[in-house]
């Protein structure tokens, strides 16, 4: 009977997991920008900038 038996390795269990989960979110993401692609109406581009709110600037005069 041997005396010296592996243990497990848990780090890089832990590290498996990691990876797992990062490229299984990164899916989701690819799927998600894809339907909403797919979804979205075809524009040249002017509704994907926002809209520009420019704050009053510090010279306004004061009432």
């Amino acid at each position: 009977m041997p005396t010296n038996m592996a243990t497990p390795n848990y780090a890089f269990e832990k590290r498996r997991r990691e990876l797992d989960k990062k490229a299984k979110k990164e899916e989701k993401r690819k799927h998600k920008l894809e339907a909403a692609a797919a979804h979205a109406p075809e524009h040249d581009g002017e509704a994907s900038e926002p809209a520009a709110t420019e704050a009053p600037s510090p010279e306004a005069p004061t009432a």
